[in-house]
């Protein structure tokens, strides 16, 4: 592993597990991260940060909603 991405874990959608840098390609893997631990934990952060955002949007064309009134 070359020093410039020492210490980065993806996680591989494809077969769903934690790899260095030197694994499947980017398109099927999400990250870096800083360790293995919260490689580990991506496809939860996805989905944190899906409903955090659908709720953020909802509330936001929510206000756009009564800007017009």
């Amino acid at each position: 592993m070359s020093d410039e991405h020492a210490g980065e874990y993806y996680y591989c959608l494809k077969h769903k597990t934690v790899e260095p840098y030197e694994g499947c390609k980017a398109k099927d893997r999400l990250g870096p991260y800083a360790s293995h631990a919260e490689a580990s934990m991506a496809l939860e952060k996805v989905q944190e940060n899906n409903e955090r955002w659908d709720k953020e949007d909802k509330a936001w064309e929510g206000d756009a909603g009564n800007e017009d009134r």
